[in-house]
Formats: structure tokens, C-alpha cells, sequence
């Protein structure tokens, strides 16, 4: 499993790389609070039909041993999503770090 760090995280926001940041948790936890930039599936065959297995991909959740995230990207790589990484951190460690964030709680 390839993780990336907060601070790589928040690197590649601040300098406008080209990659997909992946929340993958319930609708409604997206629409309360969430990573700007961030996109949304339920699971990951939403996530398999909207991405290409050639996108660089970033896959959070709500903290580190967050199930949904970890299984999306397990999904992920056994369908060929080879340029993937886990923010283990997750939302609860962004939010620690005062790190900006989006939705209605914010």
C-alpha cells in the first residue's frame, strides 16, 4: 500500500498537481466536510467507471483506520489503478492540522 503524508497532501494541493483526490465515505459526511478539491463516490466501482486506471489518485476517508477508504483502494489496485495512494490521515487529521476544508459544517 503506497501512503502519502499530510504535508506531501497538502504539497500537491498548493502547487496544482494533476491528480484526483478520492473521498470515499457516505454522501452525506462529503456534503458536511471535506478536502477542497475533493471528489466523491460511495464505493468503488463508482469511482472504477469515472476514473482512468492512468490517473494519479489520492483516496482518504474519515482517519486512519477509516474501512472505506482502505477498501477502495485495495479495489482500486486490483483493477490495474497503479499510480494510487492512501491519505491514511483521513479528514480527522486534516482538520487537526487546521488545513483548509469545504462543506455545510465549515
Amino acid at each position: 500500500m503506497k501512503i502519502i503524508s499530510r504535508e506531501h497532501l497538502k504539497n500537491k494541493i498548493d502547487r496544482g498537481d494533476n491528480f484526483k483526490l478520492v473521498m470515499m465515505m457516505h454522501q452525506w459526511a462529503y456534503d458536511h466536510m471535506h478536502i477542497p478539491g475533493s471528489l466523491h463516490f460511495d464505493n468503488p466501482y463508482e469511482a472504477m467507471a469515472q476514473l482512468g486506471p492512468d490517473d494519479e489518485i489520492v483516496v482518504y476517508g474519515s482517519t486512519k483506520w477509516c474501512h472505506k477508504s482502505i477498501c477502495a483502494y485495495l479495489a482500486l489496485r486490483s483493477q490495474g489503478f497503479n499510480k494510487l495512494y492512501l491519505y491514511s490521515g483521513g479528514l480527522e487529521e486534516w482538520l487537526n492540522a487546521h488545513y483548509p476544508l469545504e462543506g455545510d459544517l465549515v
